[in-house]
């Protein structure tokens, strides 16, 4: 094998406050041309850094100390660690001999360009290719990576597309120079898994035809034993193992990659089986309390339709109708976990915000007991409104955006419970509880968000939602954010304080290992439809819906003896048109949820309906 490109010895040292903080010791790797090296580790491990060491696009408090980095493209082996950082020499590789791909395409994407001129930008830069040409080859490009319709796709801004046409978007402008080596970081994580297989399966095909090597950095060990040839495995800016995937996969040496892969959450694990994550947190779970006992269940959504409105962009042009939600029932019993899945824009976190009263259903009813009988969530006034608020509580995605980066911990645990008239003193020994609770220092209260990580930060988020002790809590892909080590201390926390708070989860998600590991039952939305609903060992041992089997066979596992089906996964699976009978939809057709066995039940479409009576 060929090396395209080989790092010897490199360290990158950034300059702080406290002194110089060296993110890289003594990095050695090769990648070789026409194949993937997938670079593993935990946040702040060093895998990005040296991203950008690569292509010399380090931040300015960062450089490299020492150390080589040889890229041998077409001519002469060039030292890239010796380049100057804006020098011709470097801008003639960065993007066109080397290109990259970057985690979160929304913030990547210029909203104020077209996606033909974002893609065309860097075939004018470096060929001085005109419009017509730029245009001719974007086109081709956005053809390659799957666009359904490219021509329109050139006059289309970012904010119009779907998560993975964005991503889709970001390969054509990553390929269209055709580069020896592209660095993918993290190029799924922010995409649900049938998008994220069919991302997978692109950049496998795209490789194949062009002979390209890949980068690929990520923390998703599925994602590793789909696509990957080589693994590099980082820990805290030190390689602590490499070699073939095969070898490293199945026969891990390091104590490190054996606690990543046993932090992985898994469809074969034992009922009661708890996830091991590297660094176990030390929370101070309260003791068993019992939660009041319902004639019912504690939520229960009947019915419940949403629609929006959207302006079509054109003068004089009629506003568009599109349906959100559409007819969705469930029910929650009280100290249990409902699981709701589904892919982006199924309508899962549209049914979330109408639960929150964030959103006013079109038609139907919300009814939650909170122990003195059903009521309306959307009826509910003055006081009895204000106790909702309280008993009810939600858990953000994202860290990071929902704390107020203004506020210390402490106010943003207290804020709540001021808000509902909590007294001071209380004020001040639940938030030391609450830290506890989370596995944080009670010291860190006079902290900001941006001094922690973003586990911590999830952590936070959680005792801000646990402050006003609610019975329910929403948590909207509370772990889709965070690497692997992470998510599993988080999930194992909400599982512990569960039980000891007699809590009931509805937990949004797209991560159906993550919903096996924590859901009690588990209902599968479709294009604002529930398609499919069991108790979570139902669902997974007998899953009906053509949907639900699409949506299991597109998790990527980390074993090398389960391997993805590329081919099998495409966009058919959403589209209820093309479901086989007796599930399929025509277009407005709701169909009729028949029960296949105790307390599973599936979507049939009215023809079948109509055969079986």
């Amino acid at each position: 094998m060929s090396v395209l490109l080989s790092i010897r010895d490199l360290a990158v040292a950034f300059r702080t406050d406290a002194g110089r903080f060296e993110a890289l010791h003594g990095l050695s790797l090769d990648i070789a041309r026409g194949r993937t090296l997938a670079l593993v580790g935990e946040s702040g491990s060093g895998k990005s850094v040296t991203a950008q060491a690569i292509l010399r696009i380090l931040p300015r408090s960062a450089s490299i100390t020492r150390g080589s980095i040889t890229f041998a493209g077409d001519g002469e082996p060039v030292d890239l660690a010796r380049l100057p950082e804006e020098g011709s020499a470097i801008r003639a590789i960065r993007g066109r001999r080397i290109a990259m791909i970057f985690q979160e395409p929304m913030t990547c994407l210029s909203p104020l360009h077209t996606i033909g001129d974002q893609i065309g930008e860097a075939l004018r830069i470096h060929t001085g290719a005109d419009r017509r040409e730029s245009d001719a080859q974007t086109v081709d490009a956005l053809a390659r990576v799957g666009f359904p319709d490219p021509e329109r796709a050139l006059r289309t801004y970012p904010f119009e597309l779907s998560g993975g046409l964005r991503q889709r978007a970001m390969i054509a402008m990553a390929l269209i120079m055709r580069p020896a080596l592209l660095i993918a970081d993290e190029p799924t994580t922010a995409l649900d898994v049938t998008t994220q297989a069919q991302i997978l399966a692109l950049l496998t095909k795209l490789q194949d035809e062009t002979g390209m090597a890949i980068l690929l950095i990520t923390h998703d060990l599925g994602v590793v034993a789909n696509i990957a040839h080589d693994v590099a495995v980082l820990y805290r800016g030190k390689l602590v193992e490499s070699g073939p995937k095969e070898i490293v996969m199945r026969r891990p040496g390091h104590p490190y990659l054996k606690a990543l892969i046993e932090a992985v959450p898994r469809f074969d694990m034992e009922p009661g089986e708890r996830l091991t994550p590297i660094r176990p947190a030390k929370a101070e779970i309260p003791p068993h309390r019992e939660a009041p006992r319902l004639a019912g269940p504690i939520l229960r959504v009947d019915g419940v339709s949403k629609t929006f409105t959207l302006r079509s962009g054109r003068l004089f042009a009629k506003p568009r109708t599109v349906r959100a939600v559409s007819d969705v029932s469930l029910s929650l019993e009280g100290g249990r976990t409902l699981g709701l899945v589904g892919e982006s824009g199924s309508g899962k976190t549209t049914v979330s915000k109408m639960i929150m009263r964030a959103l006013p259903p079109d038609s139907g009813r919300i009814l939650f007991d909170g122990g003195a009988g059903p009521q309306d969530v959307h009826g509910l006034q003055g006081e009895a409104l204000f106790a909702y608020r309280r008993t009810v509580q939600f858990v953000f995605q994202d860290p990071y955006a929902s704390l107020d980066p203004r506020m210390t911990v402490r106010e943003i645990l207290s804020e709540p419970m001021e808000i509902h008239g909590v007294g001071q003193e209380e004020r001040r020994r639940r938030c030391r509880d609450l830290m506890a609770m989370v596995g944080l220092e009670a010291g860190a209260l006079s902290r900001y968000p941006h001094a922690f990580s973003g586990g911590q930060r999830q952590r936070i988020g959680i005792a801000r939602a646990l402050s006003l002790e609610p019975r329910l809590l929403v948590l909207d892909e509370p772990v889709s954010a965070l690497d692997v080590s992470v998510q599993a201390q988080i999930l194992n926390l909400l599982k512990d304080l569960q039980t000891a708070l007699g809590l009931s989860y509805l937990i949004v998600s797209h991560n159906l290992a993550v919903i096996d590991y924590m859901a009690d039952t588990i209902s599968v939305m479709c294009k604002g439809r529930i398609v499919e609903e069991a108790p979570r060992a139902a669902l997974f041992r007998r899953p009906m819906h053509p949907y639900t089997r699409a949506l299991l066979a597109a998790v990527p596992d980390p074993s090398l003896d389960h391997p993805l089906d590329m081919a099998a996964v495409t966009g058919e699976a959403s589209d209820p048109d093309r479901w086989p009978e007796p599930y399929r939809l025509a277009p407005d057709e709701a169909g009729t949820m028949e029960e296949v066995e105790a307390g599973h039940r599936v979507r049939h479409g009215a023809q079948a309906a109509r055969r079986a009576a």
